[in-house]
């Protein structure tokens, strides 16, 4: 019989010519062989001779080639997580990487690969199971077929590390041979056990009580391996209709769960009584047209927008996807309708307008905005589109001054909504040994929320509507009474309150590179003057991490993720990290930084008394007028000192460098001391391009 599901142990044997690797719980199945240095696949049928066990490791994270060598990545150790409906979650701890040649050619990009990659999986949040699909909502796996391998269940926009097992994919399916050559040949099911598919995201599951009714509560974010990125590089929309900083929250309810969420290794629940999973399904993503923020050192980058009408197609293959996945979709849209984000705001709306069949608008106004709610809605039913249900909310405006409470007209304006979407809910079948679930009832509908970033405010409304709906929930199965609320049990309310503002501090990291804004609110129920504080540190710490880190974290990503595809072929030359920027544009920071240090030496006590006053004053203004100018310099020039990816540079940050670098040439003072002095023509290469596929105007 075949193995469905990855091993749980597995066992690494190496020698000079091969890794081997095994399960010694499953004697009986194949080895997978890896040869060095080729990297050709094979299966085996019992252990190979000749080789020398050197670690037991808890599964293979996948296979990638750098510039110089091919590296099998293995997860050497795995945090468990606690038990969702008897199946055990880990998350990554630790990982290594196995070359598959000695490395006889020292290469600065190698290592600097490797190092983004090690990098990424330290700081990234990824879960796997051996036994149960999380990259799939419970309504999804209850569809999926029983018969299928683990992986091949698994949900392309989660299976995070889907690129890199895609060796073992090919192998595995016949779709190449062990060497690597295209065929199609018969299916190798002995390579199933070895791939073992992994969430990017947020995962807490949690034994609790509500009023003294045990049960499991459970909070997933799966993020999209699709147009995956950092802040200000990600933006809007791509021609395949991935958005950025997409990601699918689901909130599940386990009762009778014999594993109780392993809380201190004692299990909860109701002994002969059916288990069911309750589960309410949540996405975010940003604005799905083409548009850009591009950082310029400025705290504010400046906002691209192109045509609305040449998104068009992206925009349908994005929401046809949608609406096949989750069907109707409630699209709540917090942008601000005043500033810099009235554009976007009128694009997305533009957007709906062309999608939908003669679309009826209401906009309601109060005595804080003239619109405080925007509704656009389709007045018929004629194609898919008329899915789309478009609701915008005057967050900032609405809630301002610490009014926190009026979110609640947001959730007054989606009851409906809410309630003909229902959620998903299913009993377990006694008996079923592939563990499936009965079906009560579906989610037929989703609210996909979105603010500038998908974070902040998109967090304070995703946790009211979870909050909502677990109300509803417990009220329909009978362990609240119909008035009361999830909220009336206090210890309840505070892990309610912490799970969602931890998933809100993830996602934010994941993006934004620090935790999110406005958690107090999430976890008190109050906005605070200390969170406000809290608010602000994290704030300037993006703007840092955003204009001078997030070039390498979108490096890492699109390494990992299959977006740039290293070139072998002029090892040694052509390095990609190198900084081409001429040497004097290099040099302005560390001049700037030597002139404030002068500064300060010159007007230090010591240097007051005596005839040399005057001759450090002057000495002490020239350097000031030197910072100055650099200062100057810098921050008008910003984009030459934002610190953008290397492997695929925007478009639009190539052109901005060209632009005023063409201008510096033609200076009388600047333009001989660059042109002599000039490394390369660009900080950059252009290649593959996510937001810089076009110009956008």
């Amino acid at each position: 019989m075949k193995n469905l599901v990855p091993f749980r142990d597995i066992n690494v044997h190496a020698s000079t010519s091969h890794y081997a690797f095994t399960s010694p719980s499953s004697p009986s199945a194949q080895t997978l062989v890896i040869e060095r240095p080729s990297g050709d696949i094979r299966l085996n049928d019992g252990p190979l001779l000749g080789a020398k066990r050197v670690s037991s490791i808890a599964g293979i994270l996948g296979i990638i080639k750098l510039r110089l060598d091919k590296y099998i990545i293995v997860i050497t150790k795995a945090q468990p997580m606690g038990r969702l409906k008897g199946h055990m979650v880990y998350k990554v701890i630790a990982t290594e990487f196995l070359p598959l040649r000695e490395r006889t050619l020292h290469d600065p990009d190698e290592d600097t690969y490797l190092s983004l990659l090690k990098t990424l999986l330290k700081t990234g949040p990824m879960y796997f199971s051996y036994s149960l699909d999380i990259t799939n909502s419970f309504q999804r796996q209850a569809a999926a077929h029983p018969s299928l391998a683990l992986w091949q269940r698994a949900d392309d926009r989660f299976f995070w590390n889907k690129f890199i097992q895609s060796d073992l994919i090919d192998f595995a399916s016949g779709v190449t041979s062990g060497s690597g050559l295209r065929q199609h040949g018969h299916r190798e099911t002995g390579a199933d056990p070895f791939i073992l598919p992994v969430m990017f995201g947020m995962m807490r599951v949690t034994a609790t009580r509500i009023k003294s009714t045990p049960l499991t509560f459970v909070l997933i974010t799966r993020r999209s391996r699709h147009r995956a990125g950092t802040r200000y590089l990600t933006r809007g929309m791509d021609e395949q209709g991935h958005v950025a900083n997409y990601n699918e929250t689901e909130q599940v309810v386990v009762l009778n769960d014999g594993s109780g969420g392993m809380q201190n290794g004692k299990v909860s629940g109701f002994e002969g009584q059916d288990m069911q999973v309750m589960s309410y399904v949540q996405t975010r993503g940003s604005v799905p047209v083409y548009w850009a923020e591009v950082s310029t050192l400025r705290y504010t980058p400046d906002l691209q927008i192109r045509g609305v009408e040449t998104a068009v197609g992206a925009a349908k293959l994005h929401f046809d996807e949608q609406i096949q996945l989750y069907g109707d979709n409630y699209l709540v849209n917090l942008v601000n309708q005043k500033g810099r984000e009235v554009k976007v705001k009128q694009a997305y709306e533009q957007m709906v307008r062309m999608l939908i069949s003669n679309p009826h608008e209401t906009a309601r106004p109060d005595h804080v905005t003239n619109e405080k709610i925007h509704v656009l809605e389709p007045t018929q039913r004629n194609h898919e589109y008329d899915r789309l249900h478009y609701v915008y909310f005057d967050f900032h405006n609405e809630t301002k001054g610490l009014k926190w409470h009026r979110a609640q007209l947001l959730l007054d304006q989606l009851k409906e909504g809410l309630i003909q979407g229902q959620y998903f809910r299913g009993l377990d079948m006694p008996g079923d040994s592939q563990g499936r679930l009965e079906v009560r009832n579906r989610q037929v509908a989703v609210v996909r929320t979105n603010c500038m970033d998908c974070l902040d405010r998109t967090n304070v409304v995703q946790t009211m509507l979870a909050r909502w709906t677990l109300t509803r929930q417990l009220i329909d199965i009978g362990v609240l009474r119909p008035g009361e609320s999830a909220d009336d049990d206090q210890s309840f309310q505070i892990l309610f309150r912490n799970v969602w503002a931890d998933n809100a501090d993830v996602v934010s990291k994941s993006y934004s590179g620090t935790g999110a804004l406005k958690t107090d609110f999430t976890r008190t129920g109050e906005r605070t003057r200390a969170g406000m504080v809290q608010d602000f540190r994290n704030s300037v710490t993006r703007y840092g991490k955003n204009n001078f880190g997030d070039g390498p974290r979108q490096d890492a990503f699109d390494l990992f993720l299959g977006a740039f595809l290293p070139d072998s072929s002029s090892i040694g030359s052509s390095l990609v990290f190198v900084d081409r920027r001429p040497v004097l544009i290099q040099s302005i920071p560390y001049i700037l930084a030597a002139s404030v240090f002068m500064v300060l030496i010159s007007s230090s006590p010591r240097s007051n008394s005596g005839s040399a006053w005057w001759p450090l004053r002057l000495f002490a203004l020239f350097w000031l007028a030197v910072g100055f100018w650099c200062f100057r310099f810098i921050y008008t020039h910003g984009v030459l000192y934002v610190n953008w990816p290397k492997l695929n540079p925007p478009r639009w940050a190539n052109e901005g460098y060209q632009e005023i670098m063409g201008a510096i040439r033609q200076d009388k003072l600047l333009g001989p001391l660059v042109t002599r002095h000039e490394r390369g023509a660009s900080n950059a290469r252009v290649s593959h391009l996510e937001e810089g596929k076009k110009r956008i105007q």
